[in-house]
């Protein structure tokens, strides 16, 4: 469990140093990559307004000018 923080919060920080706005699947697809490769296989990336975003511990990037959310949930175990 420790592994899949330390990658989201490491997901989370290279998001919000890039400085030009990523298209919301193309950095899906970049955060899904790296969860992956840390072994998790069961969870679930979905986009979502900011308004939609009701806790900001799962949020793992922020895309489309900021207007967008990316956040993660763990499924299962």
């Amino acid at each position: 469990m420790k592994s899949v923080a330390i990658v989201l919060t490491l997901v989370a920080m290279a998001g919000n140093a890039l400085a030009a706005p990523k298209p919301c699947e193309e950095l899906k697809q970049e955060i899904e990559v790296k969860i992956q490769a840390a072994g998790v296989t069961s969870y679930t990336l979905e986009i979502v307004p900011n308004a939609e975003v009701q806790d900001q511990n799962m949020v793992v990037g922020t895309c489309e000018n900021g207007t967008k959310k990316i956040i993660y949930q763990r499924n299962g175990d």
